[in-house]
């Protein structure tokens, strides 16, 4: 019988994780899934426990939480990987803000449906991405998508809101992120053998689809097609950016000035002036970045999913 060790963040969507212990304990064992659920201590304690489950020969471990809950679980089941210890799948029990990781790859937001994916145990391979910030080896993983700029610090102040949840903190954040902050860094980058160098006020590079639990930063986004999926905002005044943020709700914002759009296997971004504030997977990766490197690392990563 599969073996999945649950690792449980009991503070995610405000402590509603740890409320939902008991729904999980009871539904699981009423569809005969044998179990294990830990809950987490600190932050990248998650890491920690997923790397210890794989050294341990669990079958699966599930992150219960939200983005940054997956994102930790992640991380520690690639730094097992690299260990040298079996392979195991990941699932995640959505509690959070955006469940944005999830949702791209075909896990249910529902809690209750997300225990029947995991009963049911069906799998797939997705790729992930690897991040590397000034040279500060070995980097981090992530499985939805990596924001520079704008983005980052929408992330950040929707972390600063403590009643306001999901889509609507980080549509809120972004209104007040547009009045604060719209200063465009200039940044070289470099990818499928070109070189740009621009003011880029976001850089958005996806595994997934989304990021906010409603901006669709690559609607057409696969995380199994091999590609990560660009999305790089130029300057703009606020009004432009104000019109934009209602395209990128609807994932029409390609082809609409100043926004690029584009595919690649790695990319090498550098404040030429300026830094680049990152988040990754919507965790804070970095305020003060100067250079950041990320490439995709194909069929990287087992999950159990929901097939459409």
């Amino acid at each position: 019988m599969t073996k999945v060790k649950i690792i449980a963040n009991p503070v995610a969507g405000r402590g509603a994780a740890e409320k939902a212990i008991p729904l999980v304990e009871r539904t699981l064992k009423e569809m005969n899934v044998r179990f294990h659920i830990v809950r987490t201590e600190r932050p990248w304690h998650a890491c920690q426990l997923a790397k210890e489950a794989a050294s341990e020969g669990w079958d699966v471990v599930a992150a219960m939480g939200g983005d940054g809950t997956a994102n930790e679980v992640i991380n520690g089941l690639m730094q097992a990987k690299i260990s040298g210890y079996r392979r195991c799948a990941l699932e995640v029990l959505c509690i959070g803000r955006g469940n944005d990781f999830a949702y791209g790859v075909g896990i249910p937001s529902d809690l209750h449906e997300g225990c029947r994916v995991l009963a049911r145990g069906t799998r797939r391979t997705i790729d992930l991405g690897r991040v590397v910030v000034d040279s500060t080896h070995p980097g981090r993983y992530f499985g939805n998508g990596i924001g520079i700029g704008f983005d980052a610090v929408v992330g950040f102040e929707a972390l600063k809101m403590k009643h306001l949840h999901g889509f609507l903190s980080y549509f809120v954040a972004a209104l007040k992120t547009l009045l604060f902050y719209y200063q465009a860094p200039l940044v070289r980058m470099e990818y499928n053998g070109q070189s740009i160098t621009q003011a880029a006020l976001m850089i958005s590079i996806m595994n997934g689809q989304r990021m906010g639990g409603g901006f669709w930063m690559a609607p057409n986004g696969k995380p199994d097609d091999g590609l990560l999926d660009l999305c790089i905002a130029g300057k703009a005044n606020r009004l432009r950016l104000f019109n934009l943020m209602f395209h990128f709700m609807k994932g029409t914002q390609a082809g609409k000035d100043p926004i690029t759009t584009d595919r690649t296997r790695r990319i090498t971004i550098e404040a030429v002036q300026g830094v680049l504030p990152a988040h990754s997977d919507g965790e804070t990766l970095c305020t003060q970045g100067k250079r950041m490197e990320v490439e995709l690392l194909p069929h990287s990563l087992e999950i159990i999913w929901k097939p459409e």
